[in-house]
């Protein structure tokens, strides 16, 4: 279950543009030590090794993703940039399903219309993470129908957490026409 938390988008940036930079950093630098290793040992001098260096970045991208999602994603230093993957990737599950959605709001679930809650408040934080402000300032009316809409329902409108019983549960919705 992915709940949202208060982030300065000021520090995201920042702490994104860095954990960024020393993985581009990384790959560079195995990209370059794996392909010189493999012209050194199975190459030919004065011959062309465009297959050997090809292979060595391949390699070199292979061992990055590894070292990222097996080492990296759990140290600190990586906890903005996970962070931002987990809500982007929570807030397609949710766009996956958005007919669905649209078709229990209209019929008035209650899981639906705290999904669509959680999909407004995940869109404005990853707007506002990411400096996105036009495409926030074009869904701030509906945002804000919507949250009326479950305060006259009497429904809270702190949705922060993401259940996926809530996306199971408007699957059964038709989609409208």
């Amino acid at each position: 279950m992915f709940e949202l938390k208060s982030m300065s988008p000021e520090a995201y940036r920042q702490q994104t543009r860095r954990s960024t930079l020393y993985i581009a950093l990384l790959f560079a630098l195995l990209a370059l030590v794996i392909s010189g290793l493999a012209v050194m040992l199975a190459g030919v001098p004065g011959g062309d090794n465009f297959r050997l260096n090809l292979a060595g970045v391949i390699v070199a991208l292979i061992v990055t993703v590894g070292l990222v999602r097996y080492v990296f994603w759990s140290q600190p230093w990586m906890a903005a940039a996970v962070y931002g993957w987990q809500l982007k990737r929570s807030l397609m599950r949710v766009t996956n399903v958005m007919h669905h959605v649209t078709a229990g709001v209209m019929a008035g679930d209650v899981s639906a219309l705290k999904l669509l809650r959680f999909y407004h408040l995940g869109i404005t934080q990853m707007y506002q993470l990411d400096a996105n402000s036009s495409a926030l300032s074009q869904m701030v009316r509906e945002i804000d129908l919507h949250k009326a809409r479950l305060e006259a329902l009497g429904i809270d409108t702190e949705q922060t957490r993401l259940d996926p019983a809530w996306i199971e549960k408007v699957k059964t919705f038709t989609p409208l026409k």
